[in-house]
């Protein structure tokens, strides 16, 4: 598919912060899979590390110097490029002024963000400056939230959508952590955010069963505190085609009862830890920013999210979301398939601009892409 062009802009899609851990992995899959006339650039603070990367990647790509801290180079990356894919976090941090950049340049946004702070303070600053422009704005486009949003969607699809229903994800898998995923974690367990507002109700916001046992899965279900939920529940709202009720909630899941203390405990000590400032800072030292497991370990990480859904009273529907290793190779295909459809299909795309999702924005469209690229759709 050849990308439209803009002669107005020098590139298609810059990834800003592409010489970190998953920038790099980023960087690699868009080079390898980007149609040859579509325009890579990578940015970051230092120019001596960008050149370095885009020697290795095997294509042209153009270098952009840009810092977080610097207003006037960001509205100069977001002004050159028509999309913007950041990996600079964490986002409660530093995320915000890249958005504004991208909102008022005219150039899309997506972003890697599990902050669910950070995703509510974008929709009150730009959701509505971003729709007036027609910019897109897609927070949580790696493992934090495309297999949830769009198994969501997908599940939608298995269901009749004249009565209600009512979904549940249960996560399994197994995978390392980068050093940048260990600060944005700590940071956001150690500075818990204000209650959120009354969006966070509506479609989706019955009251969760506890630990329970899942027949159908034959799992031990614990509710998973990550932001899924609330992604899977403002894509329904913007949607609008998730029945007349929606409700979704969101578990790990243990094949057996004695893991669930150890996995209770386990979440206790990390959020003990994040409130010790010495023990905090001991872990990002022993988990750097820029750092990550090796591929032999990603080789053998894998993940699946196994989705039960129930229109009213019916017998519930099976479907299944899978793929390797969660946070890095197949984050860095989500993030990077993502950015390929901004660009290649953005005129299919169901929503045209605001603080949106990917179910919402390009849905059925990113679903066969990734579908294309590895990753698996199935319903049992």
């Amino acid at each position: 598919m050849t990308p439209p062009v803009d002669t107005t802009r020098s590139w298609d899609i810059t990834i800003f912060g592409a010489t970190g851990f998953v920038g790099r992995l980023i960087a690699a899959y868009l080079a390898a899979h980007a149609p040859p006339q579509l325009r890579l650039a990578v940015a970051g603070r230092a120019r001596d590390k960008l050149e370095r990367l885009a020697a290795q990647l095997g294509r042209e790509v153009g270098i952009v110097v840009a810092d977080v801290d610097d207003p006037a180079a960001l509205a100069r990356m977001a002004a050159s490029t028509r999309v913007v894919l950041t990996t600079v976090g964490p986002y409660v941090q530093f995320g915000e002024p890249v958005v504004r950049a991208c909102v008022e340049q005219g150039a899309d946004y997506l972003d890697l963000t599990g902050e669910p702070a950070y995703v509510d303070r974008i929709i009150d600053l730009h959701h509505d400056a971003a729709r007036a422009r027609g910019v897109l704005v897609l927070p949580c486009c790696g493992f934090d939230s495309i297999p949830t949003d769009l198994g969501v969607l997908w599940t939608t699809r298995a269901l009749p959508r004249d009565r209600p229903l009512a979904i549940a994800g249960y996560l399994e898998g197994r995978g390392g952590f980068s050093g940048g995923t260990l600060a944005s974690a700590l940071g956001v367990l150690a500075s818990p955010p204000p209650p959120r507002k009354s969006r966070a109700g509506g479609p989706g916001a019955r009251k969760r069963p506890a630990i329970h046992f899942q027949r159908e899965l034959g799992r031990w279900a614990l509710p998973l505190p990550t932001i899924d939920p609330q992604i899977a529940r403002r894509s329904a709202r913007l949607r609008g085609d998730y029945g007349p009720e929606f409700s979704y909630a969101h578990y790990v899941a243990l094949p057996w009862l004695w893991q669930v203390p150890l996995a209770l405990a386990g979440a206790g000590a990390l959020i003990g830890a994040a409130k010790i400032g010495p023990v905090r800072r001991l872990l990002t030292r022993m988990n750097p920013p820029g750092s990550g497991p090796a591929p032999e370990v990603r080789a053998k990480s894998w993940f699946k999210v196994t989705f039960v859904g129930r229109a009213g009273s019916d017998a519930p529907v099976i479907t299944e979301v899978s793929g390797g290793d969660p946070g890095y190779d197949e984050t860095a295909k989500m993030a990077g398939e993502t950015a390929l459809c901004l660009v290649l299909q953005r005129n299919m795309f169901k929503e045209t601009g605001g603080v949106s999702t990917t179910a919402a924005a390009c849905g059925e469209l990113l679903i066969a892409r990734l579908q294309a690229a590895g990753m698996s759709f199935t319903v049992r």
